[in-house]
């Protein structure tokens, strides 16, 4: 059995077991899914277009780099 498997065993096992009423229901509110769609502005929906294409271009920085430049920043 995998790490999620033994995860999701554990879990059922334990909401099967349990008779907490709030627990439950807190647990089944996690779980109910927003049926409305995102909607963006046209502004919005631009920039996740150029994020996008920096992606596929590469255009990207790494955590790593990000953090040396703070780094620097802060001296």
């Amino acid at each position: 059995m995998n790490q999620l498997e033994t995860i999701k065993s554990r879990l059922i096992d334990r909401i099967t077991a349990s008779k907490n009423e709030k627990l439950l229901s807190a647990i089944e509110n996690i779980f109910i899914v927003t049926e409305e769609p995102v909607t963006y502005t046209p502004e919005q929906f631009e920039m996740l277009m150029l994020a996008e294409d920096d992606i596929k271009y590469g255009n990207v920085t790494s955590q790593e780099d990000l953090d040396k430049m703070d780094e620097e920043w802060l001296k």
